[in-house]
């Protein structure tokens, strides 16, 4: 016993014996109360339809053996009659690492939550599954400075002055780099804003394409001729962009000629067989067929009608069936489409006429 009255460090051998025996008996306490409370609540996962408690349980998998480590050396310390000095370094590494796992519990449920609202999202409304990830985003840069600044100020740093300096020196940063923050405010803007989003057929300028993703500096689209088309974002929106994605029924106008011997009966009959034509397809909606003008060589009829239906391989198909129903029927009641054409008319006249 004589042995365990030796001192070390300021403390017998008996006492560091103590608080090695709270050390080991706080971990595997908090082991314990880690795994029960995880069995616990996924029995109670099992009898709910909220996702709170799916999210908790995912929350404290994202527990780190090194945390429990730390706080039951912690705890173990208490019992130690240990120097000012060294009992702060001990407490200010535990409060740097509650604060760390706070933030990894925060952001493993929070990672969770936007997973799961993505994938419920993501097939009903893109642009709802854009957004969520950039709030995401921006929800674990702000959390994970603030766990940053919290740790600096425990380890005894001046933050007020640390975030001056940061601001002065961001601002000659952001002068360094500010296309590239165009650029990711751009991407801001995207996402937020949904001009478009992951899926949809768009026109930048001349150039067609389907956007298949929308990046923090750019966007790429893939083209009709299969290459892909990488642009900047704040050109992007700079541009002029036709979103093809959100059209909701296409307005189609077409116009059919007919050669000048057609009879005035027959002209009459056109709007008529134009009409039955175009609402004898499926998804169509007629607008309208009018003798529009006496053209160079024909005598021209304008239609309108809407598709509804945004698909451009649905409206060809109807586009198709329709011009197939008209030559039918022009073909029956004698009316030809026409061409372009001349007539010379030439007068003959007599020798003396002539003179």
């Amino acid at each position: 016993m004589e042995f365990l009255n030796q001192t070390l460090y300021g403390n017998t051998l008996q006492t560091w014996a103590i608080a090695l025996g709270v050390a080991a008996a706080v971990f595997v306490a908090l082991r314990l109360i880690e795994e029960v409370l995880i069995v616990w609540i996924e029995k109670i996962t099992k009898r709910t339809k909220t996702q709170w408690d799916d999210l908790v349980v995912h929350a404290l998998r994202g527990t780190k053996s090194i945390f429990l480590l730390i706080v039951a050396l912690f705890a173990g310390a208490i019992v130690l009659d240990l120097p000012d000095a060294v009992g702060g370094i001990i407490r200010t590494v535990t409060i740097i690492a509650v604060l760390v796992q706070g933030g990894m519990w925060i952001s493993a449920g929070l990672m969770f939550w936007i997973h799961s609202h993505r994938e419920k999202l993501v097939e009903e409304d893109a642009a709802s599954a854009m957004t969520i990830n950039a709030i995401g985003f921006v929800v674990r840069l702000a959390l994970w400075s603030v766990v940053l600044l919290l740790a600096l100020d425990n380890l005894g740093v001046d933050v007020t002055a640390l975030v001056a300096g940061l601001g002065v020196g961001g601002i000659a940063v952001a002068l360094a780099v500010q296309n590239i923050l165009g650029d990711l405010f751009a991407s801001l803007s995207i996402v937020l804003d949904k001009p478009f989003v992951i899926g949809d057929f768009i026109i930048v300028g001349e150039l067609p394409g389907t956007v298949e993703n929308i990046g923090v500096k750019t966007t790429r689209v893939r083209a009709l001729s299969g290459e892909q088309l990488v642009f900047s974002n704040a050109d992007l929106l700079s541009s002029r962009i036709r979103n093809y994605g959100r059209m909701y029924e296409r307005r189609v106008p077409f116009t059919i000629g007919v050669t000048y011997e057609t009879s005035r009966d027959n002209l009459a009959k056109i709007p008529t067989i134009v009409r039955e034509a175009v609402e004898s397809q499926e998804n169509t909606r007629f607008d309208r067929c009018h003798f529009k003008s006496y053209g160079d060589f024909s005598l021209n009829f304008e239609t309108v009608y809407h598709v509804q239906d945004p698909s451009y391989n649905v409206y060809m198909d109807i586009q198709q069936a329709i011009n197939l129903k008209l030559h039918e029927r022009f073909e029956a009641e004698g009316i030809e489409f026409a061409y372009p054409t001349q007539t010379l008319f030439v007068v003959k006249q007599d020798a003396e006429t002539a003179r």
